[in-house]
């Protein structure tokens, strides 16, 4: 599916998606994780661009190796997802992969872990979500190991090529088989949303609107 991003970035947010997935019968695709929106941008959306991290404890005789690789085959689109199993040894983003995938055309990073280097990111408005943050550097402390495969963020599975939609409630994962028809049940969701408040506005009562338009 050719996707505008932009667009269904401004126009979708995380609950209305986890609905769309809920009435289809995928209840679990948003992990109960607390990310942060940490450069100040607080809405993401693109193609999983997958990561698998470990932590590690002695001299890594390549650092930055598989990472550097997944930043600089970043396609359009993507973003790029760091399974890192919320660690906090180190900081495993910062300001210069984000340069490299901005340049790819990344849209941005989800770190399931820690970042670092948060104010030049915020400069650059680059978003990027993220459990914790932390200052040491990864080297010798945590490294990809594998890239382009499933991973798992909390309890749900994702794969190389899913929807993801990040904001301030939270993350939501779309497999790419169902994508069409979640972002088009989500859409219908949205419309029916705002003739629902506008009536409870214009001092419906909401029982009444839930029973006029089914909508919640």
């Amino acid at each position: 599916m050719n996707i505008n991003f932009k667009d269904l970035t401004d126009r979708l947010y995380s609950a209305v998606i986890c609905d769309a997935l809920d009435s289809m019968g995928y209840s679990a695709q948003s992990p109960r994780i607390e990310f942060s929106g940490y450069t100040g941008v607080q809405k993401l959306m693109g193609r999983s661009k997958t990561t698998l991290w470990v932590d590690m404890y002695h001299e890594d005789p390549e650092p930055y190796d598989l990472e550097l690789q997944a930043v600089d085959s970043c396609q359009p689109g993507d973003v790029l997802i760091a399974a890192a199993g919320g660690s906090v040894r180190s900081g495993i983003w910062g300001e210069l992969l984000s340069t490299a995938a901005f340049n790819s055309g990344c849209r941005g990073a989800i770190i399931h872990g820690a970042i670092r280097d948060i104010d030049k990111m915020e400069r650059m408005k680059f978003p990027v979500f993220a459990t914790s943050r932390c200052v040491y550097d990864s080297q010798n402390r945590q490294r990809v190991v594998d890239l382009d495969v499933p991973v798992e963020i909390g309890d749900v599975r994702v794969y190389p090529g899913d929807l993801v939609f990040a904001d301030k409630d939270g993350l939501v994962f779309i497999p790419q088989k169902i994508e069409v028809e979640v972002i088009e049940k989500a859409l219908e969701k949205v419309s029916a949303e705002n003739i629902t408040r506008d009536a409870i506005k214009a001092g419906m009562k909401a029982t009444a609107a839930y029973d006029k338009y089914g909508v919640l």
